[in-house]
């Protein structure tokens, strides 16, 4: 069966794969998509344990899984299971697991539906494209991180900045909305995120010089219809404009959503981080020389944001890093958890920006709770114990005309790839990179207007007195915020970190290899080097009481393109991206 909805082409391929006889699946196997249920808001709060419904698995964003099959007295076990290529290119998806399907979104939106526990398609849903958009890698070379599921629906953004909804079971176009324009720059990373029973989806491109930054923007997941969209920069107006220097709303840039939220139902509240000002360097951007009368922190840039998702209203706002001058997002996963402070249990907000500096939050105000520096850095001077403000090194602010050492570099010495808690430990567990810059600014020719990017030169170094060891993975109790245990390895940590109640954590890196650590100490139980780097957020399901590991790996991301002119010795393929999914022999 082919389906045309616009520019939209679905393919369905139970069908033509029966007609097509030897690609059938055998009558043995069951298609799990007969007996698949809606996904409600119940099960989005308390998700089965087999399944992973969201980019984290729960809206607290932990990315653990209460799976324990897989433990660690069986882990070395572990074998391939099976594995399916996707289309080249730097593919991020966290797959979504229900009932036995395992969705995927590919580069250049190709969304597959695959049989978890034997790795058969399903359907395929493959978006139309403009071929203005896929030459020379376009906004489709900005991968899709996660998707959403709800209903009888999987939620997908898509490369031309659209909102879509497919069919669960067929792949079919439900329905279509626009939300941008892509020719402006506009595209999404983030993916989608449902909050409440309200779809929403973090804005980014905002770099490519688009006046009045990036919005969040939330909708009903029924028809698409957008219900309300709040800024990631002081709009006019806004009191907190004044921290733009006095420049006009034409003029300030930046504000990305990269990442997807996090939600707390019982306050019906939805978290999501914001990204740094553009272009990166304050004495370009208009943030420095500071203006009398005004501030220079640029609002809402570097924060994270509290927002009512029913109505999109702003509830309250931190901001980490004011003044961002060497491109330090603030903008990754908020972890929900509660934790004792100072003899009391608060209701935190645990996030870690680029300066791998942990920052824990009451998230029910925004009042600061504490602070940890974890890898070597020169950026911040010193932090207020009371208010957590951070007071920037002068030295190291880059400058016009000079070259400044900015530890860490603008990778981070944590980029996308994602932190994730585990309530059986009581840790966080950071996968990390230690490094450093030579940042040289790159001014705007005189009377020409700014077109967009950082404007900036980055040559990244070691860390001074370094060891050889680049990566680094790292388990923090948050009870007292102090280390548990850390592993170092001579190449960066480019995966998000799975932590299970079988007491493993799984954290990949830029050499290809794939790691299970006991979440205790940290001791290497398991490693395996797969076909490309590690680069997405491996996640864990079970398919008739049989648990699984899966993780993507491709190559030629922005991140992992970064981290390569650190390591030149580390060689993978081009192009190449694989889901791979393991079980115990």
């Amino acid at each position: 069966m082919r389906a045309v909805a616009g520019r939209i082409f679905v393919i369905t391929l139970p069908f033509l794969l029966t007609a097509a006889g030897a690609l059938a699946q055998p009558a043995s196997k069951a298609n799990p998509l007969s007996a698949i249920t809606p996904v409600t808001e119940s099960m989005l709060r308390n998700p089965p344990d087999g399944d992973w419904l969201m980019w984290r698995r729960t809206y607290n964003d932990w990315g653990y899984s209460p799976l324990t099959q897989i433990n660690k007295g069986n882990v070395k076990n572990l074998r391939d299971a099976w594995a399916w290529s996707l289309p080249a290119g730097p593919t991020q998806i966290v797959p979504i697991v229900h009932d036995g399907v395992l969705f995927v979104d590919g580069v250049g939106d190709r969304v597959q539906a695959l049989n978890a526990a034997t790795g058969d398609l399903l359907w395929q849903y493959q978006r139309d494209l403009e071929p203005a958009l896929i030459s020379g890698g376009g906004p489709i070379a900005l991968p899709k991180r996660n998707m959403a599921i709800y209903g009888e629906m999987l939620l997908i953004a898509t490369s031309d900045v659209h909102l879509v909804a497919l069919n669960v079971k067929t792949g079919a176009v439900v329905w279509d909305h626009p939300v941008a324009d892509w020719k402006q720059g506009w595209r999404y990373s983030s993916g989608t995120f449902m909050a409440g029973g309200v779809l929403t989806a973090g804005m980014s491109g905002c770099g490519n010089a688009q006046p009045g930054g990036c919005f969040i923007t939330g909708h009903d997941p029924g028809t698409g219809q957008e219900l309300w969209r709040i800024h990631t920069i002081a709009q006019a107006g806004d009191p907190n404009e004044k921290t733009w220097n006095g420049l006009p709303i034409t003029a300030r840039f930046g504000g990305s959503a990269w990442i997807g939220g996090s939600y707390d139902p019982d306050t019906d509240t939805l978290f999501y981080g914001v990204a740094q000002p553009y272009p990166w360097i304050a004495e370009i951007n208009g943030l420095l020389p500071k203006k009398e009368g005004f501030q220079s922190n640029a609002l809402y840039t570097d924060s994270t944001l509290a927002i009512n998702s029913k109505t999109g209203k702003l509830k309250w706002h931190y901001q980490h890093l004011p003044g961002d001058s060497a491109d330090l997002d603030e903008a990754y996963e908020r972890v929900l958890v509660d934790i004792p402070v100072e003899g009391k249990t608060r209701k935190a907000l645990v996030t870690v920006g680029k300066l791998g500096m942990i920052d824990a939050l009451d998230r029910t105000d925004g009042q600061f709770l504490w602070s940890k520096e974890t890898v070597p850095q020169n950026v911040v001077s010193s932090i207020d114990p009371k208010t957590g403000f951070r007071t920037l090194n002068p030295a190291a602010i880059p400058r016009i005309g000079s070259t400044t050492l900015n530890c860490p570099a603008d990778p981070g010495a944590r980029g996308w790839p994602s932190t994730a808690y585990s309530p059986k430990t009581g840790m966080l567990y950071l996968p990390m990179t230690e490094l450093c810059s030579q940042t040289t600014p790159v001014p705007v020719g005189e009377g020409r207007a700014y077109k967009g990017g950082g404007m900036a030169v980055f040559k990244r170094v070691p860390v001074p007195n370094s060891d050889g060891n680049f990566g680094r993975f790292d388990a923090v109790r948050l009870s007292n915020h102090t280390q548990a245990w850390s592993s170092r390895w001579p190449a960066p940590l480019t995966s998000g970190a799975l932590p299970t109640a079988g007491g493993l954590v799984f954290a990949g890196s830029l050499d290809r290899y794939f790691r299970a650590y006991d979440d205790t100490n940290g001791k290497l139980l398991w490693q395996t080097r797969l076909s490309n780097a590690v680069v997405a957020s491996p996640i864990s399901y079970s398919v008739n009481g049989k648990q699984y590991v899966a993780v993507v790996t491709s190559s030629g991301s922005l991140h992992t393109r970064a981290l390569n002119t650190l390591v030149p010795e580390i060689k993978n393929p081009e192009g190449g991206s694989v889901l791979s999914v393991f079980e115990l022999q």
